[in-house]
C-alpha cells in the first residue's frame, strides 16, 4: 500500500482560492512523517532514525551553528555560498531543502552526516529541512505540519546530540506554518514540538525559517521559547531578511553560553543566514 498521496497545489491551488485559473502542479505527499540518512541513495524510514555510534558534536567545548534557508538550491552560486558559510561549523540546519542531482554531488564531495525531513517529492525529488552534521546524531526524527492553503507540509526534524560534558543537545531545525490566516496551524506545530522538548533536560537550539511575518506569530514564538527557557541570539548586526518589518529566520537556544552571532548577507537564496557560536558552560 502507498504511502504517499498525490496532492495537486502550487499556483493551481493558490488561484483558485482567488477565482482565477493557474497551472496546477501534483506533488506526493507522505502519509507520514519520514527522515533519511542516507540522502545519496535516498530511503526514508518512518519517523526516526537512530545511530549506534555518536561522538561529541563540540570541540574543545565550543561548536558552531549556521542556519540557512537555502531556496531550493535556485540560485547558481548557492553551493559556494554553503561551502562558504559551513566552513567552520559543526552544525548546519538548512529549511528548503531540495534533494536534487546539484546536492546530492555536493554532499557527496563533503563528510558531512547528513539527515533529511521528506516533507513532499515534486517530480521525485525530495524537499524538506536538511542537517548537515560534523558527527552523527543519537537520534533524529520528522515532524509533519499541514499548509491549511496548499496542502503541502512543512517539515521539522529534532536530533540528540552528545556533547563531551556528558550533556545531551536537543536540536529543532523548523521551517514554520507559512500559508494560513489564522494561528491554530502554527501553533500546533510548536505544541507538537513541545510535548517532546518539555522532556529534555539538558541544552536546546530551536533554529530555522519559522515565517514570523506579523506580530501574532512572533508572539506565538516567543511564547513557545520562553515556557522552554530559551534566549534568542543577540546578532551583532542583524541583517536578516525581513517581511512586513519582522525578521523570518531565527535562533533559539539554552544551556550553553553564545560566544558571538552574525546574519551576513548573500545573495545565493532570498534569505539570509544565521552563524552562532557557542561555548559549554
Amino acid at each position: 500500500m502507498s504511502r504517499y498521496t498525490k496532492v495537486v497545489a502550487g499556483l493551481g491551488a493558490v488561484a483558485g482560492a482567488l477565482g482565477i485559473s493557474a497551472f496546477n502542479w501534483s506533488f506526493d505527499v507522505s502519509d507520514v512523517p519520514e527522515v533519511s540518512a542516507n540522502v545519496l541513495a535516498p530511503q526514508f524510514s518512518y519517523s526516526c532514525v537512530h545511530s549506534e555510534v555518536a561522538l561529541p558534536l563540540d570541540q574543545q567545548g565550543e561548536f558552531s551553528v549556521s542556519v540557512w534557508n537555502i531556496y531550493k538550491q535556485q540560485k547558481e552560486n548557492w553551493r559556494e555560498a554553503l561551502a562558504q558559510f559551513s566552513a567552520h561549523s559543526q552544525l548546519v540546519l538548512l529549511q528548503e531543502a531540495s534533494l536534487t542531482p546539484g546536492l546530492k554531488d555536493y554532499l557527496d564531495d563533503t563528510e558531512w552526516k547528513v539527515r533529511m525531513a521528506n516533507a513532499f517529492k515534486f517530480l521525485n525529488t525530495p524537499a524538506g529541512v536538511m542537517n548537515l552534521s560534523s558527527v552523527n546524531a543519537k537520534t533524529t526524527c520528522a515532524y509533519l505540519a499541514m499548509e491549511p492553503w496548499l496542502r503541502l507540509p512543512k517539515s521539522a526534524l529534532l536530533s540528540e546530540f552528545v556533547l563531551s560534558d556528558g550533556q545531551t543537545l536537543a536540536v529543532v531545525n523548523l521551517h514554520g506554518v507559512n500559508f494560513a490566516l489564522g494561528l491554530e496551524e502554527y501553533k500546533e506545530q510548536f505544541n507538537t514540538l513541545k510535548k517532546v522538548l518539555d522532556k529534555h533536560i539538558g541544552p536546546i537550539i530551536l533554529a530555522g525559517d519559522f515565517n514570523t511575518w506579523r506580530q501574532a506569530r512572533v508572539e506565538v514564538v516567543e511564547h513557545f521559547a520562553q515556557s522552554l527557557g530559551l534566549k534568542d541570539v543577540v546578532l551583532e548586526r542583524d541583517r536578516r531578511i525581513k517581511v512586513f518589518g519582522k525578521p523570518l529566520d531565527h535562533l533559539y537556544y539554552r544551556g550553553v553560553r553564545l560566544v558571538n552571532a552574525e546574519a551576513p548577507v548573500t545573495d545565493a537564496s532570498d534569505h539570509n543566514l544565521i552563524i552562532a557560536r557557542f561555548r559549554l558552560q
